[in-house]
């Protein structure tokens, strides 16, 4: 039970930016995206390490809760996605191959939560496959 600080959380944060982004790229966030999400968040990502936050908290809960404030305030997508991309860039060290993998899983099912991805969806995965492939 390793409690850490901001920087080890942030890359959390930005995560659930990330998925933020992909679910508002068509301008709505839907109930099965939030579930989508939720799932992951519970079955895979509180797998991924044993980070807390300061209350001992799962670091894993903090992609849930950014995604649904960033809702609430009803953020712009593509700015989302570009400070994930500017974020990643300069942390590429915390995104090796597993890391990465489980990101795109959870950006695509979230995608596909809502009847299928849609274009925006759809462009939004192609540029986050490719800057992981950069």
């Amino acid at each position: 039970m390793n409690k850490v600080d901001t920087p080890e959380l942030l890359f959390y944060q930005k995560i659930g930016k990330l998925f933020y982004a992909v679910a508002a790229s068509d301008k709505v966030v839907h109930k099965l995206e939030y579930d989508t999400l939720a799932k992951l968040v519970e079955g895979e990502w509180k797998k991924m390490d044993k980070i807390k936050d300061a209350f001992g908290t799962d670091a894993a809960y903090q992609i849930a809760i950014v995604f649904e404030w960033f809702d609430y305030e009803q953020m712009n997508a593509q700015d989302c996605y570009n400070d994930f991309e500017d974020y990643y860039k300069e942390q590429k060290n915390l995104f090796y191959g597993c890391r990465k993998d489980l990101i795109v899983r959870t950006a695509r099912n979230i995608a596909n939560a809502y009847r299928g991805s849609n274009k925006s969806e759809l462009i939004m995965l192609t540029k986050l496959e490719l800057l992981f492939k950069e």
